[in-house]
């Protein structure tokens, strides 16, 4: 407290074992969802840090929290991470950018794709939006 500094805390969740699970969600639904475990000593999994990824089967639970995580931020896409604790589904973060080709290679799934396919069936027309006039 002296510092004078934010300090974000976060539980740690020993029997996670150094792994994660990237659910994407596209609109109302994990549309793909990959193990992620970190290399040998490293508690992040992050797949440029070393980490490795494969497919993963993940409950109605953690579903259900995916999609509830991305729509409390108001995100029609993005990357909900996840651990498994003992009391169930814990959201490490967030993303509103994720990145794709991680969970692309792992699922051998075209996330891209479904992507454009939501946006194309979701798009209203006449309405865009833009950064700025000029």
């Amino acid at each position: 407290m002296g510092l004078k500094a934010n300090i974000l805390t976060q539980e740690f969740i020993k029997e996670a074992g150094g792994a994660d699970i990237r659910c994407f969600v596209i609109g109302d639904k994990v549309v793909a969802a990959m193990k992620r475990q970190g290399k040998e000593g490293e508690f992040r999994s992050n797949l440029h840090r070393g980490g490795s990824a494969t497919i993963i089967r993940i409950t109605p639970e953690e579903r259900s929290t995916a999609v509830r995580a991305a729509k409390t931020m108001g995100l029609n896409v993005a990357g909900v991470d996840l651990l498994r604790a003992n009391h169930g589904p814990v959201v490490m973060e967030v993303n509103s950018s994720p990145g794709l080709e991680g969970i692309e290679n792992a699922t051998d799934k075209d996330i891209a794709g479904t992507i454009v396919q939501f946006i194309e069936k979701n798009a209203v027309k006449g309405k865009t939006r833009t950064r700025g006039k000029g």
